[in-house]
């Protein structure tokens, strides 16, 4: 009897879902990728599920507050997360994660994803991935290259490279991504992977060389630039991803009735140009495709961090 009943409760709270605000936590300060790309679809998820969605920022060692905050929340569709890429990262180079970012969220829908660039400093004598490796691999640990913060993305996305190429090139690591560009455009680092939008004037004024894209296809705002996997490096593919998700025990229903709201807000004109504008890709796919490609991020940067022996301190 006490399961019947539980199973008519979760039905009729999902039936009449929403009945008050929602929120949608932020594991970062206000501003960055993570931030702007919750700010940008809650308005039409307000329009569709006619109460507020408030972004709220939780920021703080690595994103890991902001997502224990969400794990520990009640599962009712309430309360959800704006989660990036690194929930596949940090289980592996963090200390003392109190959450396991497979088992303890369930994925609603990516929003979208955008790849990266890989620039080099016009004094490297080099013009295209072809002549990187070439040239890596005639000079194993000479050159070096910047990355904004151990075991970030763009720090995994070089390591990969390095992994899938045979070479060896020193990690120069920076506190945040912009002193890393800073330093590599005044050629002190030799390269970098770097946000395409933040790195692309410095491209067109030929002060950085752009060597290619690290998504599986070039990007709409540089169809000039190759992918580095048509470029030299086949298979080689790195994409930064946001995505909603919300506690693991959330109802199937909540979770549907979430996802064809943030998928139809994200196909919305307006929305779609801001994220092509920016380099992305709008997304808007399914539960089960957004789990699936969890799964694989979390074991493909998994055996790319032990392999390069990558470990940080949480902070």
């Amino acid at each position: 009897m006490a399961v019947c009943l539980a199973a008519v409760s979760g039905y009729s709270s999902a039936q009449d879902f929403p009945s008050k605000p929602l929120r949608l936590v932020v594991g970062s300060t206000p501003g960055g990728g993570t931030d702007i790309s919750a700010r940008l679809i809650a308005p039409k998820m307000f329009e569709q599920l006619g109460q507020q969605v408030v972004v709220e920022n939780r920021p703080g060692a690595t994103t890991t507050i902001g997502v224990n905050y969400v794990v520990r929340s009640a599962p009712d569709g309430y309360t959800m997360l704006m989660g990036v890429s690194s929930l596949a990262i940090n289980p592996h180079i963090l200390q003392n994660v109190p959450y396991d970012a497979l088992k303890d969220l369930a994925p609603v829908t990516q929003v979208l994803v955008a790849p990266n660039i890989m620039v080099a400093h016009p004094s490297l004598p080099i013009r295209t991935v072809k002549d990187l490796v070439a040239f890596a691999r005639a000079r194993p640990g000479q050159l070096n290259f910047a990355a904004g913060g151990a075991g970030s993305s763009q720090h995994l996305a070089i390591e990969l490279f390095l992994y899938m190429t045979g070479t060896k090139i020193v990690h120069v690591p920076y506190k945040g991504q912009g002193m890393a560009l800073i330093d590599v455009v005044a050629g002190q680092v030799s390269l970098m992977m770097a946000n395409v939008i933040s790195a692309l004037p410095h491209v067109r004024s030929a002060r950085l060389r752009a060597l290619g894209v690290t998504g599986s296809k070039r990007t709409t705002v540089a169809p000039d630039i190759p992918t580095i996997a048509e470029a030299g490096v086949p298979g080689y593919e790195v994409l930064q991803w946001y995505g909603v998700l919300a506690p693991a025990a959330t109802p199937r229903e909540i979770i549907g009735r979430l996802h064809g709201v943030i998928a139809h807000a994200v196909q919305d004109p307006k929305i779609r140009e801001r994220i092509v504008a920016d380099a992305g890709e709008p997304v808007g796919n399914t539960p089960d495709e957004f789990s699936a490609i969890l799964r694989a991020d979390y074991k493909k940067w998994g055996d790319v961090i032990r392999k390069a022996g990558i470990r940080v301190d949480q902070r």
